[in-house]
């Protein structure tokens, strides 16, 4: 090895052994958006779902805010077999308002054609990127509540 790649590599060393001091030295965190209630869940058909996120964010009055909800959808066949999927929706809340909703439209099905599915549970997966807000550098979200209910 050259001693200019043994150079940057002891640099990227040493700059990686400290930052997490100077993450430590950050401000407590303050959450933009929550969760309202539970997701809620609307059959459309056999197999044609919709899942309601309801949104509130008082701290993104100012300036809006936009995020992207990651969530879990557990769903079962026809024959019984239980499905597991990760999803995600995103969704903004322009300046002067503190609620909103989103909603994902969901297809739970194994294979072609309209089989008879049924969501079992919709849970809500805390990310520390997920409900954050827009333009407010100072600002990061804490993970959001999570949410499991059968249906």
């Amino acid at each position: 090895m050259s001693t200019h790649l043994k150079e940057i590599a002891a640099l990227l060393a040493g700059l990686g052994a400290c930052a997490p001091w100077g993450r430590a030295a950050e401000p407590p965190i303050e959450r933009a958006a929550v969760l309202t209630q539970e997701p809620f869940v609307m059959r459309l058909s056999k197999d044609e779902f919709r899942i309601a996120f309801g949104i509130n964010a008082p701290l993104c009055v100012a300036n809006g805010c936009s995020g992207v909800i990651r969530y879990r959808v557990d769903w079962k066949t026809e024959d019984g077999t239980v499905v597991s999927e990760l999803r995600r929706v995103s969704y903004e809340l322009p300046a002067h308002y503190s609620r909103t909703i989103t909603v994902d439209r969901q297809y739970l099905d194994t294979a072609e054609g309209a089989h008879t599915t049924e969501v079992v549970r919709v849970t809500s997966i805390p990310s520390p990127a997920s409900m954050a807000p827009r333009r407010s550098p100072r600002s990061s979200p804490r993970p959001q509540t999570s949410f499991s209910r059968s249906f």
